[in-house]
């Protein structure tokens, strides 16, 4: 806000916050607050006078109970990662975005209930790290790990790598603390594996992307470190023999199976193109790769015996054409790269029409196909990059512009391209958003796909807890 233009809050309301917070707690400078206003695709950019970052639970109450007594609308910010829009406020300017960065403390670790208690500005992989230093396990894990708030990853509820094997961030979860639409501390900071106590209401917030309250805390799940990591990329011939592996992978290691990644051809060559250090894991190129990674407790190498075995069949089958184990923690974190390399190596190709979709798992590759001729036939010489946690059925339809296009032209496509993708979808019973929410860039898709009974209880809910639609508005609903 420069100097000539009035401000939209109520007077002294700024002033108000900075006593609840601090000079420390409070942004107000343009330069400061222009982090806050965007998000990483560059889609959405909002405006806000004021930025306020509460360090405790009790200023994060106190701060929400002051908006709503003057009836300003707030918006929740994490480690701002969502691809959604979910956490860019209005154009309007009037408007407070509250960050949760400095909530960043993590309260207590348990490893006999195998549990940590931790406040919703801890970065992620901050989380991680604490969770090792005890020997257990964190399991949610995703690219932008090193910035993501785990407040942000349970607003969305975050899937990432290790769904296959332990369940999106909601299933992670044992009980929270949030703060309702009017200030009120809601607390379920209960470690229970076991409380039948009534409606699941942590639930309900994982994935109400803060329309509903603010997470502030939540007691997390962990589990033991594994001993044992088997990790191999493999090629194969189609897209019918990445779903046939997985099976066979399940089966031969006893559910152990922890990550379960497919990758196109293209996407490998746009990461040797662009990303410093990768080389292609094999002398021969071939259509379609899959990531495989196994977990066991025990360290007697019998997880790594059974890929190998599976693999040496599946060769033998001629279900694969081609593999590679990792020998040393160097080379799984090598063939992990490739794949998480992905969505930055598409950047540098042109404008990208992205997609997070998901499907039963069988239909996976019938989806991929009919899909790719359906936009192939729109837009000739649009490259498909297809790739994804095939494991749980999620595959990123994302387009790359032809070489041919200009970035203008391809964007004019956007929205009948996603209208493709998103329609064939549904029809095959699947989902037009299998973990990055809806934000502000699927709410049409939302009101579209749902039905009328889904829509009217989540408005109904909406309106209980927040009648003055004063939480994250113009978000989800």
């Amino acid at each position: 806000m420069t100097p000539s233009q009035p401000s939209k809050l109520p007077p002294g309301f700024v002033q108000t916050l900075a006593a609840i917070v601090g000079e420390a707690g409070l942004l107000t400078d343009a330069d400061a607050i222009e982090p806050f206003l965007t998000e990483p695709r560059g889609t959405y950019r909002g405006e806000t006078e004021v930025v306020v970052r509460p360090a405790s639970t009790a200023e994060l109450s106190a701060v929400v109970t002051a908006c709503a007594n003057a009836q300003i609308a707030m918006v929740p910010q994490g480690g701002g990662t969502g691809l959604c829009g979910g956490a860019v406020p209005s154009s309007t300017g009037d408007q407070v975005v509250i960050s949760l960065a400095r909530m960043n403390r993590i309260r207590s670790i348990d490893p006999h209930s195998f549990t940590m208690t931790v406040e919703a500005g801890c970065i992620l992989a901050d989380i991680q790290r604490a969770a090792e230093s005890v020997d257990l396990l964190f399991p949610l894990s995703l690219g932008a790990e090193g910035s993501c708030q785990i407040g942000g990853n349970l607003s969305t509820n975050a899937g990432g790598t290790q769904v296959l094997r332990f369940g999106n961030s909601r299933d992670l979860v044992l009980g929270l603390e949030v703060v309702l639409p009017d200030g009120q501390v809601l607390d379920m900071l209960r470690g229970l594996r076991k409380d039948n106590t009534g409606y699941h209401l942590a639930g309900l917030f994982c994935g109400a992307e803060g329309t509903l309250g603010i997470i502030s805390a939540a007691v997390l799940k962990l589990f033991p470190q594994p001993r044992e990591v088997a990790t191999a990329l493999v090629a194969v011939p189609d897209l019918d023999a990445v779903i046939k592996l997985l099976s066979l992978a399940r089966s031969a290691t006893g559910d152990a199976l922890s990550g379960c990644e497919f990758i196109p051809r293209i996407a490998l060559e746009m990461v040797l193109r662009h990303i410093p250090g990768t080389r292609d894991p094999f002398p021969t190129p071939y259509p379609h790769y899959l990531l495989l990674e196994a977990q066991s407790g025990s360290e007697e190498g019998r997880v790594t015996q059974e890929v190998e075995k599976l693999l040496a069949d599946a060769v033998d089958s001629e279900l694969i054409l081609d593999a590679t184990v990792a020998q040393s923690p160097a080379q799984a974190e090598a063939l992990w790269h490739i794949r998480e390399s992905i969505p930055d190596a598409q950047k540098p190709e042109g404008l990208s029409v992205k997609h997070d979709v998901s499907l039963p798992i069988h239909l996976v590759p019938r989806f991929v196909k009919q899909a790719s001729q359906l936009v192939e036939a729109e837009v000739p010489g649009i490259r498909v990059v297809a790739f994804g946690h095939v494991g749980d059925g999620n595959v990123h339809f994302n387009l790359s512009q032809p070489l041919d296009m200009d970035r203008a032209t391809y964007a004019s496509h956007r929205h009948k391209l996603s209208e493709l993708v998103h329609e064939l979808a549904m029809s095959m019973g699947g989902s037009f958003s299998a973990e990055h929410g809806i934000g502000q860039l699927k709410r049409d898709e939302l009101r579209r796909y749902r039905s009328d009974s889904e829509l009217q209880v989540m408005r109904k809910i909406k309106a209980a807890l927040d009648p003055h639609g004063l939480m994250n508005p113009g978000k989800v609903l």
